[in-house]
């Protein structure tokens, strides 16, 4: 009986995927990130883009060094100054990779590289032999290559291969490609390259066009052995083939897709919603695996068909993914032992006791005002928990007079190091007022530019979470919050920005 066949995930959530507009991660973010990651089973990370920031060079090597079984990867230009300080930054992971690119397609050698076809052919091949000096894992990418001429292309992967390239990344970067297309590619490539035999071909598909993982998948099957992608399709303009969709469609299609990979299925749902918080970009309710209605039954007909058989309506379970059909009540009355418990039932692991500590003392002070803590509750508060900015402006006390006819009033009292200072303000709204008295205390010109707040559970007594985008000092900054109380949300928010810029 022949063997499935293994594919290899990359993820680029922490590059590709930081580049969706409006995402900028700090280095404890990445970082917890990339644990949820290793903790998933995704066999490769690329950490950043190590030339381009000195935040995005000291996140690399931060993962590089916490990291204890998946590859770490570092992004290049086909410069030798870019993969110096690529080396530099992933030296120290168990499993070096650096990666490096250079575009291929007539469009991007004429209007953006300026580059002849020989010269692309010479800087490509020099590139991963000059990388190959520093480790054995060279990852190549001829960037556009949906839009290179086969026969160009073909000369290109030749002459990495000669050079040392272990892995080809055939990117649609622009999302133009179809399924069909895409596979003849892979398959070209495959019977036309000399020496692809000892490589792994990969492929990074964009959602342009809505097909990155129906391309993704072709590849797959036209003999692909890597994957990239992001948690959540994020990513440039349309995003990035979502690697919990390909995960589920493999497992759910094996008939199919006889393919075996190294995911823990059961851990897509938290990874989903760890990025979703630390982001801040919140997921449509019909995205697929991962959306809120992803397992919502409405009709009657469905609903019933459900109650008698699962398999009427549903393809997968929600179990697969990481969610639970029942569920343990936690309250006020409930032990540290029990919440440990149902952390690790919810796949969330705490590092330290004084993690543990803190997220349990913000279940109990939950439970106080709420009573009954569900699972997403639970969940909520640990995302919270891992915001380990230095809190500079921390909340003491608020106290709003608020209504329609009436000048709407906040009083917001901060601790500021050691010092305790009130201050009053009045605004459009309750909210308006807060953030104008914060600013006061904060000596910030804060700007509020994006605003959203949702409903963790439902009920009367249900956590509101507020994620902002704050201008302040000419930067975007994002904050969140979460209370029962939505002002109390929307302050800790403005704080959480405003802590970061400090």
């Amino acid at each position: 009986m022949e063997m499935a066949r293994r594919i290899k995930f990359f993820d680029t959530t922490l590059r590709d995927g930081e580049q969706t507009p409006g995402v900028n991660l700090n280095l404890q973010e990445k970082l917890e990130i990339a644990l949820a990651l290793e903790r998933l089973g995704v066999d490769y990370i690329e950490a950043g883009f190590a030339i381009s920031s000195v935040g995005d060079f000291e996140a690399i090597q931060g993962i590089a060094k916490a990291l204890k079984t998946t590859s770490v990867v570092s992004l290049s230009r086909a410069l030798e100054k870019d993969i110096d300080r690529s080396w530099e930054a992933v030296k120290s992971a168990v499993s070096p990779r650096i990666h490096t690119f250079l575009a291929t397609s007539d469009i991007h050698m004429k209007y953006k590289l300026k580059m002849t076809e020989q010269e692309v052919l010479e800087n490509s091949a020099k590139a991963v032999a000059y990388a190959k000096k520093y480790t054995s894992d060279v990852q190549f990418s001829p960037e556009d290559a949906s839009r290179t001429r086969p026969e160009f292309l073909y000369k290109v992967l030749e002459g990495v291969i000669k050079a040392g390239a272990t892995c080809l990344n055939i990117p649609d970067t622009v999302g133009y490609s179809n399924p069909d297309e895409f596979s003849r590619l892979i398959k070209g490539i495959m019977e036309n390259v000399s020496g692809i035999e000892k490589v792994d071909i990969s492929v990074h598909c964009h959602n342009d066009l809505g097909l990155a993982v129906a391309n993704s998948a072709a590849a797959a099957v036209a003999g692909a052995s890597q994957i990239e992608g992001c948690i959540n399709g994020l990513g440039e303009r349309g995003g990035n083939a979502a690697i919990e969709e390909l995960v589920m469609l493999f497992n759910t299609r094996r008939d199919y897709y006889d393919f075996e990979h190294n995911i823990d299925s059961t851990k897509i749902n938290r990874t989903s919603k760890l990025v979703t918080s630390l982001t801040g970009v919140y997921l449509q309710p019909h995205k697929p695996i991962v959306g809120a209605n992803a397992f919502a039954h409405e009709s009657g007909i469905h609903q019933h068909g459900v109650m008698e058989e699962r398999s009427t309506y549903e393809i997968m379970t929600p179990e697969s993914v990481g969610l639970t059909s029942n569920r343990m009540v936690l309250g006020k009355l409930s032990g540290k032992h029990a919440f440990v418990q149902r952390l690790e039932e919810l796949g969330v692991k705490l590092d330290t006791e004084d993690a543990i500590n803190r997220a349990f003392g913000k279940f109990k002070a939950l439970a106080d005002r709420k009573k009954e803590v569900l699972d997403e509750d639970i969940l909520a508060l640990v995302d919270d928990n891992y915001d380990k900015i230095p809190k500079r402006f921390e909340l003491v006390s608020f106290q709003i007079s608020s209504g329609n006819r009436m000048i709407n009033t906040a009083t917001v009292q901060l601790k500021v190091e050691d010092e305790i200072i009130t201050k009053a303000a009045t605004g459009d709204g309750p909210i308006d007022a807060s953030y104008k008295a914060i600013s006061e205390i904060c000596g910030y010109d804060i700007e509020l530019k994006e605003y959203n707040i949702r409903a963790v559970t439902g009920g009367h007594d249900a956590l509101g979470e507020v994620n902002v985008k704050m201008g302040i000092g000419g930067k975007v900054y994002l904050g969140r919050g979460i209370s029962t109380d939505i002002i109390e949300s929307s302050i800790l928010a403005c704080l959480s920005a405003v802590n970061r810029a400090s």
